[in-house]
């Protein structure tokens, strides 16, 4: 039986998705399966899979779902999967050479009911990290304590306990908008467990034109109720001052925008509203700025 179900959500990347499938072939332990989430793509990217299906080198399943967004798929991806392990390898990379067998030996050898998972590396495609290493010596991890008090910095490759991410509530769905940020399910987890930390790369990452981290500024206007309960899940589970203040100002700036001018629901800290106040409009008219065209 499998361990370890690698998903990717794709929508119309039938082009790249190849990528994927030909550096899964590769890897040296073939103990996964492929899930394949499609949210309603308009390509050929369910006849390109099914060809993968009747194949059969690797088992593969192919979820379809009306278009819904990055943060949907994720939903899909944890209602379905039945193996213990999850990880997320998106449309536009490609899982790094025996990545599977570095996932489930480390696992093997190190895992437990005490973490949530583990955490790898990204590397771009030339091999360059992304950021950097974990410290020698460092076992174990929040995820935001691999960023504030590590000071780690760059994209890191999540690979959790399927048991764990069923346990919270999955990712909201908002009328007229397809993004939540990721970081809210993650941020709340980091609240009961760490992480293992695996110092190999796991994925090799490409930023697409189109993809989410190129328009971050268009992401922030497109879908303000998404950043809104984003910004909120942070504030009320986040230890670290900076992450909450710059949080509330990024949610003065998006209540501006919805027009829900009561800064201080949904949290306990109105001191810290107040004085985010003059940062969030500040915020609020450089993204109307950035979006004038």
């Amino acid at each position: 039986m499998e361990i370890l179900t690698v998903f990717t959500p794709t929508f119309n990347r039938a082009h790249l998705l190849g990528r994927v499938y030909e550096s899964l072939l590769k890897q040296d332990n073939n103990n996964f399966l492929w899930m394949i989430i499609d949210d309603g793509s308009t390509d050929n990217t369910k006849e390109t899979v099914q060809k993968w299906v009747d194949e059969k080198v690797i088992e593969i399943i192919y979820l379809y779902q009306e278009n819904g967004g990055m943060h949907s798929t994720y939903n899909t991806a944890y209602e379905n999967c039945t193996t213990e392990l999850i990880i997320c390898i998106d449309s536009d990379d490609y899982m790094a050479e025996n990545a599977v067998e570095k996932i489930l030996s480390f696992w093997d050898n190190y895992g437990s009911s005490k973490f949530s998972g583990l955490v790898g590396l990204d590397a771009d495609f030339d091999g360059n990290i992304i950021g950097k290493k974990f410290p020698e010596g460092l076992s174990s991890s929040t995820l935001e304590d691999l960023y504030e008090i590590h000071q780690i910095p760059g994209d890191k490759k999540l690979v959790y306990r399927t048991e764990i991410v069923k346990k919270y509530p999955p990712y909201p769905s908002f009328a007229g908008e397809n993004f939540v940020p990721h970081g809210s399910l993650f941020i709340q987890i980091d609240q009961d467990y760490e992480l293992l930390l695996l110092n190999e790369v796991l994925v090799n990452v490409e930023y697409q034109q189109d993809g989410s981290t190129r328009n971050m500024f268009r992401q922030y206007r497109r879908h303000p109720q998404g950043w809104e309960f984003g910004r909120l899940t942070a504030i009320n589970h986040t230890k670290y001052f900076k992450n909450r203040f710059r949080n509330m100002i990024h949610l003065v700036s998006t209540r501006i925008q919805l027009k829900k001018f009561n800064i201080f629901r949904g949290h306990q800290h109105p001191v810290l509203a107040i004085a985010a106040l003059p940062f969030g409009f500040i915020l609020y008219f450089y993204i109307r700025y950035k979006n004038r065209n």
